[in-house]
């Protein structure tokens, strides 16, 4: 699959309203083999918005971490992705296209296309699985969620002016709802305007009728 020659997933997460996201799969050594993690991570903010870890190279463990993060994040107008099999199989690309995200890939030698996600990895690796050296999947899987939680709502990038990407990620959010409601403003019921012509023989018919009917109502 070629990648999309419009507009970029780093051009995407600049504009007010607009999304972008970008997986990336790593291996991880646990215990005397290896585990595979993927994460689902939004372009401007940096948040995690979903992972997941397995002991093979199957695409359903990708297909899993995206689901949840549509699910709960909602629907990025661009996905960014390098062109491993898991990213180019039908199960994967038909959830993003049916989801109506645009696909673009990384071309061949552009590791820069996904360097916030090789960030992570190398934080994530030097910082928790090579320091804490994991018997099994479960102490992987708790430690892994355990770090992820603390660089999503606790670590203060600089890059971000010294906030956390999840509070970055709940800024964009509703800025693009902001925008949203401008864009939709044509669509909201106006109350009249306080200049607007008063019909003063209008406003006395109202007034008898409504006299006439609390008059008949009387006991």
């Amino acid at each position: 699959m070629a990648r999309s020659r419009g507009l970029s997933a780093r051009q995407s997460s600049t504009l007010p309203g607009r999304r972008s996201a970008l997986a990336l799969l790593t291996p991880l050594p646990i215990g005397r083999g290896f585990l595979y993690l993927v994460a689902i991570i939004d372009w401007a903010s940096r948040a995690v918005l979903a992972w997941r870890l397995s002991n093979t190279m199957d695409v359903s463990f990708c297909v899993a971490a995206l689901e949840e993060a549509l699910a709960t994040y909602g629907t990025p107008e661009i996905f960014n992705t390098d062109q491993g099999s898991q990213f180019t199989s039908v199960a994967f690309t038909g959830a993003l296209v049916g989801a109506g995200i645009k696909i673009s890939m990384d071309g061949r030698g552009r590791w820069m296309d996904n360097v916030f996600i090789e960030r992570l990895w190398r934080s994530l690796k030097h910082e928790d699985i090579y320091l804490k050296g994991y018997a099994d999947g479960r102490e992987a899987k708790a430690g892994i969620a355990s770090w992820i939680a603390f660089y999503n709502d606790r670590r203060l990038h600089q890059s971000l002016g010294y906030r956390t990407p999840m509070a970055v990620w709940r800024e964009r959010m509703q800025a693009a709802k902001a925008v949203d409601m401008v864009d939709n403003a044509d669509a909201l019921t106006t109350c009249p305007s306080v200049d607007a012509p008063v019909d003063a023989r209008r406003i006395f018919r109202l007034g008898v009728a409504r006299s006439r009917v609390l008059t008949s109502v009387r006991p």
